[in-house]
């Protein structure tokens, strides 16, 4: 796959490979509408309180203005504000939309009939219509119950995009949109971008027949990964998926500096809270558990860290943050970040102890991560004060506020930059184009990352946006350092 970069040729061939009604839902639907309401604002369930109609989803009939009908949405009369939020994340997402134009007329994914499982926002629309752009056909549905944008997924419906997804799905509605992505008349998918692991599950599950003649898998996130794994383990694992979640674009970027960002805004959109000397306990020290440390240390916080990873652990001593187990400290926090991946870290006799007001969040993809389950007792009383927010009363009058219900709460409460969802787009669509087009045989049943090239092609897509120049080796440094003057740059195993 060739392409250029900055005028020059870049060649990659793999070697290795309750609903609040606000002031909005007044408006006439043509009028302007201010960002800030949002469905990434936590002030709206969505934006889907413009309308009036409280009929089920699953039992509207919809139709778009041409009278397309293959998608499950909100409210379709939403379609002109998603239109607008679309618009405002292209201006944002630099380098995606240079690959759309550098690759589009060459139509690289025609034939691919993708699966999209992941967050339904603006910025996510712009990769959809990018795909799209590029020759695939679509189906999607949302990874998270909390995160779709409902008035994207009205613009998307209207664009003629099978979508299947609102906000505040139950669960049996999460995997009924699912499986309507399987379900489209003279419709086999041959590939998935997943986030999460649930639509490669359910296919694999539901469909094996679907499974086995996948062409390959594109999965971002670590809890999604961990699944990739399991499956290989078990030799389940029919066909090649690329692990973007620990490619350098999406683990150095999404992961640490939108959360970095996200963490903060999801915590004082939800409760207006003060940082300074809070003592706050994050369990987990990846790329996320980073950026999230180092954006409450800069407010003035008092951080703890929990690690299993003695390597991560001595990261976080470096940085000045003290490695605790969750019990040494569990009493005397004000708030409770998970974001490790795995289950039950925070459980009922954590939460048991915890002080009156205790906040307590989740930042990863994985939806178990606090046991929400064990807080479903006669009883302990539950009362939402706001949305994505509950406080839940034990016996003695102590208060503990869970977010999101216990879901990711920077996709559910906030938003996801769209510059970094640009980089993590960008490298999705290359892993996609990669798998597609890949000769028969480059790629087993196993889980890659992408060639550093690849990488470091995204990087350079996203520079011209900061006027960056890049230093370039003369011929003798380049031979001194023993690399092709034009990159990689780096070996597969650097580290960054």
């Amino acid at each position: 796959m060739d392409m250029s970069v900055n005028g020059k040729e870049v060649s990659f061939t793999s070697s290795d490979a309750s609903n609040e009604k606000i002031t909005a839902a007044k408006m006439p639907y043509k009028s302007y509408r201010p960002r800030s309401v949002s469905t990434c604002s936590t002030d709206s369930c969505s934006s889907a309180s413009l309308s009036e109609d409280d009929t089920p989803v699953r039992s509207k009939k919809q139709e778009n203005s041409s009278g397309f009908s293959d998608f499950c949405i909100k409210d379709i009369r939403l379609k002109d504000f998603g239109r607008r939020e679309i618009e405002f994340a292209e201006q944002e997402m630099p380098g995606l939309m240079s690959l759309r134009k550098q690759v589009m007329e060459n139509k690289p994914l025609r034939g691919a009939k993708i699966i999209g499982c992941t967050p339904i926002t603006a910025p996510t629309a712009v990769l959809i219509e990018t795909l799209s752009a590029l020759g695939a056909e679509l189906r999607w549905c949302a990874c998270n119950i909390y995160s779709t944008q409902n008035e994207v997924g009205a613009a998307l419906a209207e664009a003629g995009f099978p979508i299947f997804a609102w906000r505040g799905e139950s669960v049996d509605d999460f995997w009924w949109c699912i499986e309507k992505c399987f379900e489209g008349k003279n419709w086999k998918p041959n590939m998935i971008l997943d986030d999460g692991g649930d639509a490669t599950n359910f296919c694999q599950a539901k469909y094996p027949s679907v499974f086995k003649n996948l062409i390959g898998i594109v999965e971002e996130s670590t809890t999604g990964i961990h699944r990739l794994y399991k499956l290989l383990k078990a030799e389940k694992l029919l066909m090649p998926a690329i692990n973007i979640n620990n490619c350098v674009t999406k683990t150095k970027f999404d992961n640490r500096y939108s959360c970095r960002e996200s963490v903060i805004v999801s915590l004082k959109k939800c409760t207006d809270l003060m940082f300074g000397a809070k003592q706050i306990v994050l369990c987990g020290y990846g790329e996320v558990g980073k950026g999230c440390c180092q954006s409450l240390k800069g407010l003035g916080c008092i951080v703890y860290v929990t690690e299993i990873d003695p390597i991560c652990a001595l990261q976080a001593c470096m940085d000045g943050f003290k490695v605790v187990k969750l019990n040494e400290v569990i009493r005397q926090v004000d708030i409770v970040i998970t974001a490790t991946g795995n289950k039950n870290v925070v459980i009922r006799e954590h939460m048991d102890k915890m002080k009156s007001g205790c906040i307590v969040c989740c930042m990863s993809y994985c939806h178990n991560e606090i046991d929400v389950a064990a807080l479903r007792t006669p009883e302990l009383k539950w009362e939402k004060v706001r949305s994505q927010v509950d406080h839940i009363r034990w016996p003695d009058g102590k208060t503990m506020i869970l977010l999101a219900g216990g879901h990711h709460v920077n996709y559910t409460c906030s938003s996801i930059p769209s510059f970094v969802t640009s980089i993590t787009g960008t490298t999705q669509i290359l892993a996609l184009m990669e798998l597609f087009n890949a000769p028969i045989g480059r790629y087993k049943s196993d889980v890659y990352l992408l060639p550093k090239k690849m990488d470091e092609y995204v990087a350079s897509l996203h520079l011209a946006t900061f006027d960056a120049h890049l230093t370039e080796l003369s011929d003798e440094q380049a031979k001194y350092m023993g690399l092709p003057k034009n990159g990689p740059f780096k070996p597969n195993h650097y580290r960054y």
